[in-house]
């Protein structure tokens, strides 16, 4: 196996990852995401494909004020239409305005996209290669060349396929790129292709995977363990169709499994934020289940596990989560048992023994809850305010005298009118308030707020950041039971809370009340 000091890492998330769908990075977010992966230590940022588009021409401009630390941009296009010369192609010719000391060029390795794709000659196609790559040369550029489809090329006609590499290595191409473009590789195929390419070619080999086939990672780390120089992956699997090769995953594979230093301690400790950051910028949810990465990728549940790691978390985390930068989480269900309870407890600094009997009391009250349609795993703060009920601890900000929402629909209104009516007591003061809002859930909160700001001000930092309405049982049609999960924040925090009801309003209710209570019990404790 090769060193990791002989291991390029080459991050196309701004161009191949651009292209998955529901991605739409602006300027000014490849511009942002550039520079977490520099931070990160990647070595290679393949910014796009300057003169496909307005968006990736402004962002080479834009890139040549960035000065990068650990990272090279580089800039990414197709080898030359086979009409015409190099000098005078216009793809080659905005690879060259891009300003980037190095160029990806992709070609054709398959017989099958020469003649049915390119409509050519096989000789014309190595013709593209080395014209395109000399070119680029002539003009001072360092050259990677992405063979497009080779494992499918090799498959089909092993002679042609390594005929485009040699090609591309004699006209000055510095890393030949293997590319299992429709990503339908099996890893023992990639290690038979492989094992012969690097006995004809040798290094300097990289491998650009795809994951059609849910083997993107698995190729690359057969490919790393063969011995390639260059990786390329996305950060979050982002890709075209089924995605390309995680980096996420690859990345702390490479160092935590296979002993290889591609990154710092600190820079691995990096990776799950810049998962997020990335998936932020990219408007999309976090992948919660992701290896190394996502939310629940320490997450422990059933009560055997959660008594396991409490005594060494080895025994269900096959490495220390803080490495990847992230954490062991205890999740509450009714799958619970005492050993997840006490965690928690833990965590909430609730003083709560093994023998207290108040632990199977409160166990008992989850399970019935959960039966109901409870749901804690993502609310935990109601969990925590469940448990403090239960112990007699809670201490009530306020008490509800009464609510009333009022849905109307005038004729001449294109919108139907929401107004919510309010009666609480705080501290033997009764508060009476009235509020409009965008539909009866949105009223309701209003009103509420408006009921306990001129109490608590702090409450004017709480923000609604996510909703979810879950029917629990279809069979009662209308009439079903449903489950609200409501997301807030304060800035710094995020906390989740839960309501059960056949009424949508009054499980609404219980979900924003928990919410506010459970921010007024961590400004007390604070």
């Amino acid at each position: 196996m090769k060193t990791s000091a002989s291991i390029q890492l080459y991050d196309t998330s701004l161009r191949d990852g651009a292209q998955s769908e529901d991605v739409s990075f602006s300027v000014e977010d490849k511009l942002l995401i550039a520079k977490k992966l520099d931070e990160l230590g990647l070595h290679f940022i393949e910014g796009g494909w300057p003169g496909a588009n307005p968006k990736d021409i402004l962002f080479f401009e834009e890139m040549k004020k960035v000065q990068l630390k650990n990272a090279q941009l580089v800039a990414f296009g197709a080898t030359r239409r086979w009409r015409g010369k190099a000098t005078e192609d216009l793809n080659l010719a905005n690879l060259l305005k891009a300003g980037t000391e190095w160029i990806t060029l992709f070609g054709k390795s398959w017989d099958l996209h020469v003649t049915e794709a390119l409509g050519i000659t096989l000789d014309q196609n190595l013709d593209l290669i080395s014209d395109s790559i000399d070119y680029l040369r002539s003009k001072g550029k360092r050259v990677f060349y992405d063979a497009e489809h080779f494992f499918n090329g090799y498959s089909a006609r092993p002679d042609y396929a390594l005929k485009t590499l040699r090609t591309a290595r004699e006209a000055g191409a510095e890393c030949l790129i293997l590319c299992d473009s429709n990503g339908g590789m099996m890893p023992w195929q990639i290690e038979e292709i492989l094992k012969v390419v690097m006995k004809e070619m040798g290094n300097p080999i990289g491998i650009h995977a795809h994951n059609d086939s849910e083997m993107a990672v698995a190729n690359t780390l057969t490919a790393v363990s063969l011995g390639v120089t260059q990786v390329q992956g996305t950060i979050n699997g982002f890709g075209e169709r089924c995605g390309n090769a995680n980096l996420c995953s690859i990345l702390p594979n490479m160092k935590l499994k296979m002993g290889l230093e591609v990154l710092s301690d600190d820079q691995l400790q990096n990776l799950r934020s810049v998962s997020r950051y990335v998936s932020e910028i990219g408007n999309l949810p976090h992948n919660k289940h992701q290896p190394y990465v996502g939310r629940s990728a320490f997450a422990h549940k059933g009560g055997i596990h959660v008594h396991a790691v409490r005594k060494n978390p080895k025994t269900y985390e096959h490495v220390d989560p803080e490495k990847i930068g992230n954490q062991q989480r205890i999740l509450i269900s009714d799958y619970a048992g005492k050993s997840s309870l006490l965690e928690k407890a833990k965590a909430y600094n609730i003083s709560l023994s093994d023998d207290n009997p108040q632990v199977q009391k409160i166990l008992d009250k989850l399970k019935m809850l959960e039966h109901e349609g409870f749901q804690f795993e993502g609310a935990e703060g109601s969990f925590e305010l469940l448990m403090k009920r239960a112990l007699g601890t809670e201490k009530r900000f306020f008490k509800l005298i009464g609510f009333r929402v009022i849905d109307e629909k005038r004729r001449s209104d294109p919108h139907a009118i929401s107004e919510a009516t309010v009666r609480l007591s705080v501290n033997e003061q009764v508060e009476h308030t009235v509020a409009r809002g965008n539909g009866p859930v949105n009223a309701l909160d209003h009103a509420l707020r408006q009921a306990l700001e001129k109490f608590y001000p702090v409450l004017s930092e709480v923000k609604l950041l996510d909703y979810k309405v879950r029917v629990l049982t279809a069979k009662e049609g209308t009439a079903s039971r449903v489950r609200v999960l409501i997301e807030s924040g304060d800035g710094q925090k995020k906390w989740g809370t839960v309501g059960v009801s056949e009424n949508i309003v009054e499980a609404s209710w219980r979900a924003l009340v928990d919410s506010i209570e459970y921010k007024l019990l961590m400004e007390e404790s604070s």
